[in-house]
């Protein structure tokens, strides 16, 4: 069976964010993005059928 008992000890704070705030960022930017675009094309489409 899996020894679920020996792993090590976490400290909180001690990891490495900036790999993770580049990743967050970049999805921001992205969501950002393609909800931008999808209201372009709703007034795109809502403009062409008027």
């Amino acid at each position: 069976m899996a020894d679920y008992d020996n792993k090590p000890e976490a400290t909180q704070g001690s990891m490495d964010l900036t790999d993770h705030k580049k990743t967050f960022s970049g999805f921001m930017r992205a969501t950002v993005w393609v909800c931008g675009l999808t209201v372009a094309i709703l007034l795109f489409l809502a403009l062409a059928n008027a």
